[in-house]
């Protein structure tokens, strides 16, 4: 996808980033003497190598470099703990990692606990270790290596990218998307969003490029367009990167879009260029969609896929959140579009029955963009899949227009600020406490957030602590996005005769709290 830009606009902008650019001639070549470098290494086809990094022009040109290799990436989420992200590079069988320095300590953190992975690459400063062997910096590993492209035979089937994901259970799952998924995405998302011939998109990467961002901007420079790469700490720096860098395309969560429309007027936007803020990855509010409709005018568009099938079931395209001249009806801006073209989405009932229009159970997908299965775990791929189709533990229908509804989950899944975050994760982490007897976590919808993780904890006789202990306790081993907002205390959780926790009692219950 990449190369396609190369060889259209070689001499144009690919990257911008705080004032600097770079070329697609210059991102292309240098990809290309990282991947040389990554063969010389020995890599084989699939080999994990990790990217941990902030949002980064030379990091997405390193897993550039990783795909050209045909390895495999690992995004690293740079939000998460030291220990959680040592435990999946170890999991997911990390060979080479590329890093910035800001990460250093983190990484001398966890390298004695990585002994499989060889090669430590700082991408912009010194190594984190200086005179061992395997520690270097970029300039170093690609020194003399060739900037052209590989001779590589690749498999469409091979996989591209090895991404953290986890399930009702909340133990953590390798999501392997292949090099025909990721294709599959960009040919959806290009379909979905047209641009007049000649005109070149600027893409914002403003949310992490390890979560739906990064995948966002190969579209982009598929059609020889820009990435501009946010460094913007808040919504007033956000709005003005829009307004004067003519951004025309750009994926936001919705929490991220509220900000921008409680931080300042429609005014200060006026005269920008957008074509498409997508939204997704959390719940948006209705009425805060109306408002975002206000704000910014007529481009936004819903986004709805999984790690499992990346980002592009389906979309609500920008007219379609309108009717006969006004804005549509909540029952349509509630829905999630229609599926994309490389993609079946059906409805299904408990035994895999494809149920009629409008009659509600499992979305279930098959299609290009599916995943290939999860990593090293035959049981759970197996568990993912019924009669060739994904199932997504999404529950909803599709009406009579094509539109998709989401209305339920059967996945426990937390969806807070765009980010997930699985309760047994938080509820293991509090079992841990001294004072902890009995626990439950779920996501109380908030307005901001889409979902707060919040717990209902019982305390053992005689314990004295406080929330906001156990909140700090949390905090202490999760970080924050995974830490619970609110913790109740409760005399007894509520159960079924089994002894099984009621968990959508409990919500209802913390929901009026």
């Amino acid at each position: 996808m990449f190369d396609q830009g190369w060889s259209w606009n070689p001499q144009g902008v690919a990257f911008e980033q705080n004032g600097h650019v770079t070329t697609y001639d210059a991102a292309g070549r240098l990809s290309c003497q990282v991947a040389h470098a990554l063969l010389a290494e020995g890599i084989s086809t699939g080999t994990k190598c990790a990217v941990w990094a902030e949002n980064d022009s030379t990091a997405w040109v390193c897993t550039l470099g990783i795909w050209r290799a045909n390895a495999c990436w690992i995004p690293v989420g740079v939000r998460n703990t030291t220990e959680s992200n040592s435990s999946m590079l170890d999991k997911f069988d990390c060979e080479v990692i590329f890093y910035q320095s800001t990460f250093a300590p983190q990484i001398l953190a966890l390298a004695g606990s990585l002994p499989q992975i060889t090669t430590w690459i700082c991408i912009d400063g010194p190594p984190a270790r200086t005179g061992t062997p395997g520690w270097t910096t970029l300039a170093e590993f690609v020194n003399d290596a060739p900037s052209t492209r590989p001779n590589l035979t690749v498999d469409m089937n091979d996989p591209a990218m090895l991404s953290q994901t986890g399930g009702t259970t909340g133990i953590s799952k390798g999501v392997v998307n292949t090099h025909r998924s990721l294709k599959a995405f960009c040919a959806n998302f290009m379909y979905a969003t047209p641009y007049p011939r000649g005109t070149f998109p600027v893409n914002l990467a403003a949310a992490p490029m390890t979560h739906t961002a990064g995948v966002l901007s190969l579209p982009t420079s598929a059609r020889g367009g820009i990435v501009v790469i946010s460094t913007a700490s808040n919504a007033a720096d956000l709005i003005a990167t829009v307004r004067d860098r003519g951004i025309t395309e750009l994926f936001l969560p919705p929490t991220v879009i509220y900000r921008m429309m409680d931080a300042a007027q429609p005014e200060a936007l006026r005269g920008h260029r957008l074509r498409y803020l997508i939204y997704g990855a959390a719940p948006i509010a209705t009425r805060r969609l109306r408002e975002a409709l206000d704000f910014f005018g007529p481009c936004l568009m819903g986004g709805y896929g999984q790690t499992e099938a990346p980002a592009s079931i389906s979309f609500l395209l920008p007219d379609q959140h309108y009717a006969d001249g006004t804005v549509a009806s909540d029952k349509r801006l509630q829905t999630v579009g229609r599926p994309s073209p490389l993609v079946s989405v059906t409805v299904q009932d408990g035994d895999g029955r494809i149920l009629d229009t409008g009659q509600t159970g499992e979305l279930c997908v098959r299609g290009d963009l599916v995943m290939h299965g999860y990593y090293n775990d035959d049981t759970e791929t197996a568990r993912a899949f019924r009669n060739g189709w994904l199932r997504t533990g999404d529950i909803g229908h599709i009406d009579s227009d094509g539109f998709i509804s989401i209305t339920d989950r059967h996945k426990d899944m937390i969806i807070t600020g765009g980010f997930n975050v699985y309760p047994s994760e938080v509820e293991q982490t509090l079992w841990a406490h001294p004072a902890v007897k009995e626990c439950a976590v779920v996501g109380v919808p908030d307005p901001v957030w889409g979902e707060l993780v919040t717990a209902a904890v019982e305390l053992r006789s005689g314990a004295d602590t406080t929330p906001e202990q156990l909140i700090a306790f949390c905090k202490g081993r999760l970080g924050s996005v995974k830490a619970p907002k609110s913790i109740f205390f409760l005399n007894q959780l509520p159960r079924s005769p089994i002894g099984k926790v009621l968990k959508r009692t409990l919500r209802d219950d913390l929901s009026r709290r």
